[in-house]
């Protein structure tokens, strides 16, 4: 049986606007009545115009993925990612308004990031809107006409206090000075929380595909859940339901776009287990706190200190499959072997990585980066995928080799063995090393 025809409406080339300021008026969705926006021609459907990589934000547009306006909505998905399941369980509980807009007058950002010339380039920036942070500013005409628009970037500053900070302090690798290091270990940063804004026609060309082909292979690996990836092909924003990342920042963030400043920068994929609770079968955490103080130094010298967190558990395969491989490798025939690290990866999720680093480079053009001094990194693919989009990295640092944790053995000589730069410090890793390197047993 056909489907019932959709009602249509004749389309208008721009939505209808005031006489005065050419700001579309907002069209209201109220929660007791659900208007279907799910095809292009259905009756009442007009987003907002998007030009993605139009330097000037108002001809670029606002991006709105709010409830309150579904018939203008420009996006693909929701805010926060996927905590916006949160935001529905507390609107089924009664504890919050559907209708209630965020009072944004005291959020602006404590410190100027850009603009900059990379934000319209799509090769650049087209995994986060470089405009997500300038909501109040770029955006005030529309919020003042009644638009829910919300930011998909926040930037702060805080103090960060971290044992192994305070420690290099204690054993004079690290010298406080007030300004970035206080004498109690905490250091000054700026900081900047985003979440994943996907103009998907440049992500498909990143990832080798078709636009058709990305939007349908999303729609089926997450069992439907967004129909208007195969409905609505004329939005070509998406929100996704994922992690987002966070910058921090040592250091005058004014001074990132300068080649002639020192920059030292690490790019982190989060890791709970570590990061968080020292967990030592990798070199996470060890990893990261050597960045930071290097980071610190940096800054100390006058540059700039750079972490980026993105929020990739496992890989991207999340942290019940990293446990799962975990056991995996401890229970195999002849024990948790360098020779079989990434084996059993593939073994129990099919692929050895899903970060695909297409995407990983976007916040650094997003602050204007062109030039690395110091990569606090020995990943390829994050090397690889940075240079290819025109910055320069000039020395490449990898983790100390008095950092690895025992149990962290495995993981380092499969990388180092399987391309990793290594550097001096791990040169002498052949087979024969990869073979005899084995990881502590369970006790089971």
């Amino acid at each position: 049986m056909s489907a019932p025809p959709l009602s249509k409406k004749p389309r208008t080339s721009t939505p209808a606007k005031n006489d005065d300021d050419g700001i579309p008026v907002p069209e209201m969705t109220t929660v007791d009545y659900v208007n279907l926006t799910s095809h292009t021609d259905a009756f009442g459907v007009d987003p907002i115009p998007v030009s993605w990589g139009h330097p000037d934000p108002l001809v670029r547009g606002p991006i709105i993925c709010t409830v309150r306006h579904s018939s203008q909505r420009n996006a693909i998905g929701a805010h926060s990612g996927s905590y916006c399941i949160y935001t529905g369980l507390a609107v089924a509980a009664g504890k919050l308004n559907p209708d209630y807009v965020p009072n944004l007058k005291l959020t602006r950002p404590v410190f100027q990031i850009g603009p900059h010339k990379s934000w319209s380039d799509p090769k650049k920036v087209a995994s986060i809107d470089p405009f997500g942070h300038l909501t109040t500013d770029a955006y005030g005409a529309y919020l003042n006409k009644g638009f829910d628009i919300r930011p998909t970037i926040a930037i702060t500053k805080a103090h960060i206090d971290l044992p192994e900070t305070r420690e290099a302090v204690k054993d004079g690798r690290l010298i406080p000075d007030g300004k970035i290091l206080m004498p109690n270990g905490q250091s000054i940063v700026s900081k900047a929380a985003i979440e994943p804004v996907w103009y998907l026609p440049e992500i498909a060309r990143r990832f080798g595909c078709t636009e058709t082909m990305l939007r349908q292979s999303i729609f089926r690996m997450t069992n439907g859940m967004y129909p208007e990836l195969i409905t609505r092909p004329d939005i070509k924003i998406f929100l996704p339901p994922i992690g987002g990342l966070t910058i921090y920042i040592w250091g005058d963030p004014d001074t990132i776009p300068d080649e002639d400043i020192e920059l030292t920068c690490r790019v982190h994929d989060e890791c709970n287990g570590s990061d968080v609770f020292g967990s030592d079968i990798c070199t996470c955490r060890p990893y990261l706190t050597h960045a930071i103080e290097e980071c610190i130094k940096t800054a100390q010298r006058g540059g700039c200190g750079i972490v980026i967190y993105f929020r990739k558990e496992g890989r991207s395969l999340g942290e019940v499959t990293k446990y799962l491989v975990y056991n995996t490798r401890k229970r195999q025939e002849g024990g948790d072997s360098a020779e079989n690290y990434f084996n059993c990866t593939e073994q129990v999720a099919g692929v050895q990585d899903t970060r695909f680093q297409a995407l990983m480079p976007d916040p650094l053009h997003f602050l204007g980066v062109t030039k690395i001094h110091n990569f606090i990194s020995m990943s390829d693919m994050k090397y690889n995928a940075i240079v290819s989009t025109g910055i320069e990295i000039v020395n490449r640092v990898e983790i100390p080799k008095e950092l690895v944790p025992e149990d962290a053995q495995v993981e380092i000589t499969a990388k180092v063995f399987h391309g990793y730069n290594a550097g001096k410090a791990y040169q002498g890793i052949d087979e024969k090393e990869l073979k005899k390197t084995v990881g502590r047993e369970y006790a089971y």
